[in-house]
């Protein structure tokens, strides 16, 4: 979780663990063809408050690299915000913070949907190569 401290500094709370929970959100996630970076964001991000890709990082055990492209692909699909704030001291980038805009219940709807889609493509091309034969 971030804190905004009353002088306005953000720091992070480290004590944002994944839990049985999470765990089995990603393994769910992953049987719905849900890529493995993207299925650990999802779970990190659930609980909806906004979180650091430093954090993500260390609850998932993502590589930065990961955490950059599974949150190419939720902005692709509008479901998460990405703001950036300075650090606290010295130099260096901003810590970029992430944030769900959407409900997790609309995510696993519109992944529903996309399964539901893809698995009638599958039945319909099973049909026609016995429409063939």
């Amino acid at each position: 979780m971030i804190v905004v401290a009353d002088n306005g500094l953000i720091t992070e709370d480290n004590n944002f663990k994944m839990g049985e929970v999470e765990y089995e959100m990603v393994e769910l996630l992953r049987r719905l063809n849900i890529n493995r970076p993207v299925a650990l964001t999802l779970a990190c991000l659930s609980k909806g408050e906004e979180i650091s890709s430093q954090c993500i990082e260390m609850v998932s055990g993502l590589r930065q690299p990961e955490v950059s492209i599974a949150m190419r692909y939720l902005r692709e699909n509008d479901w998460v915000n990405m703001r950036e704030e300075k650090k606290n001291h010295g130099k260096g980038r901003p810590v970029k913070l992430y944030k769900l805009t959407v409900q997790m219940e609309t995510i696993i709807n519109t992944i529903e949907e996309n399964v539901i889609a893809e698995s009638k493509t599958i039945l319909q091309n099973i049909e026609r190569l016995k429409n063939l034969s």
